[in-house]
């Protein structure tokens, strides 16, 4: 298959079914670990960072899986039907049927949320699947994103229209405000890592920008307390915001990937 023609899976059944994209370049042929790259909120596996990783994948000679999660790129879905839950179970599904040999899970802003609940649900379900798993490297990761940087941050119109509306709209620096809906809180509850930290048993090697407004360097900086086990290192670029995709935010992002290679 080229890198350039997705595969296309199904997950779900029923009502629920959503016909889910991946790009899968390179194929397991060592030692050395893939790259399986999770995107943010509202973006997708064309994204600049995700189609550089792919690219330093090439020119290492490993391979690389990415995909979209529901309404999101050219997979199937409605956008306003999401939920961290439905996005997880997508991430778990193509994890397990696309990607092959010693992984390092790449996130993203919500893709580290989702990075961290996939390895949660691998190790206490699937021991054999999570041992693929060499470590997670996260970009700005939006842990507990829907609690702590949605619901906690809407003033008392926001949370009152969310509940009697079903749906809130948040200005966005990217494009077309967001529209955050109800289920999509409330079904975000029950994937939070405050209330239920766990050991990851791997290194979790974190960039920030220490100028991101969407995850703040203050909120990425609790992540260790909820990570037991000494496995979580972060590395902060002063200058940095939220898309860290500059050449040189690259450029230190391969830097850890490549640290998290060789561990």
């Amino acid at each position: 298959m080229s890198p350039s023609e997705p595969q296309f899976l199904t997950v779900g059944t029923g009502k629920s079914a959503r016909r889910i994209a991946c790009l899968k370049s390179g194929s397991a042929t060592g030692a050395a670990p893939g790259y399986f790259w999770l995107s943010g909120f509202k973006s997708d596996m064309a994204s600049t960072k995700a189609s550089a990783l792919a690219a330093r994948a090439e020119a290492v000679g490993v391979p690389c899986v990415r995909f979209d999660y529901s309404g999101h790129g050219l997979s199937g879905g409605r956008f306003e039907e999401g939920t961290i839950g439905r996005w997880l179970e997508e991430a778990l599904e193509v994890f397990r049927a696309v990607s092959e040999g010693p992984q390092i899970i790449v996130g993203s802003s919500m893709g580290g949320h989702i990075a961290l609940l996939l390895l949660r649900t691998l190790v206490e379900t699937d021991p054999e699947n999570a041992a693929r798993v060499r470590a997670l490297v996260l970009i700005a990761p939006a842990w507990d994103m829907t609690e702590e940087l949605m619901w906690n941050a809407f003033d008392e119109r926001q949370k009152n229209a969310l509940v009697e509306q079903g749906v809130v709209y948040r200005p966005s620096d990217y494009g077309e405000p967001y529209a955050l809906t109800r289920t999509l809180i409330e079904e975000g509850r029950q994937h939070l890592i405050a209330t239920r930290p766990f050991d990851p048993g791997r290194p979790v090697l974190v960039l920030q920008g220490g100028m991101d407004r969407d995850v703040p360097a203050d909120h990425v900086r609790r992540l260790p307390a909820l990570l037991p086990g000494g496995h979580v290192s972060i590395t902060e670029i002063p200058d940095g915001e939220h898309r860290l995709s500059r050449p040189g935010d690259l450029a230190e992002l391969f830097r850890l990937i490549d640290r998290a290679a060789s561990s």
